[in-house]
């Protein structure tokens, strides 16, 4: 089974691309998360870089900033391919099934919340019943 489950935060503001053809969004990103241990007093991180597809791209491109807390379920997948000096690239990526927001900044003009699956949280007083 291929299962990763992260909490960090992002290390520059998610950016926002469609693919080609498709029109599909893609969010690219790069979480950082702490390591559990301290070497020397000194917390470590690892850097992993995410990508996410469709409307959880981009609720995380309106949604989340850089030093923003994410939460991110997805699967390691690593690819290759030949760069343009004609050396084979190898990458590493996390692909985003799910993200979290634990922490939000609202880049768009609606200040209304929405999270990844693209749900507006309500106040139980809007409830007509």
């Amino acid at each position: 089974m291929n299962k990763v489950n992260l909490v960090g935060r992002p290390t520059k503001d998610p950016e926002l691309k469609f693919a080609q053809g498709t029109g599909t969004a893609v969010t690219t990103f790069t979480i950082a998360v702490n390591r559990r241990f301290k070497r020397e007093g000194q917390p470590e991180a690892d850097f992993m870089p995410v990508v996410v597809f469709g409307k959880s791209a981009e609720a995380c491109a309106n949604y989340t900033a850089k030093g923003k807390l994410l939460s991110v379920s997805g699967s390691i997948q690593t690819r290759n391919y030949e760069a343009k000096d004609g050396n084979r690239k190898y990458v590493t990526e996390i692909i985003a099934d799910e993200v979290n927001f634990i922490e939000w900044a609202s880049k768009s003009k609606d200040t209304t919340p929405v999270d990844a699956n693209g749900v507006t949280p309500i106040e139980d007083g809007e409830i007509p019943f």
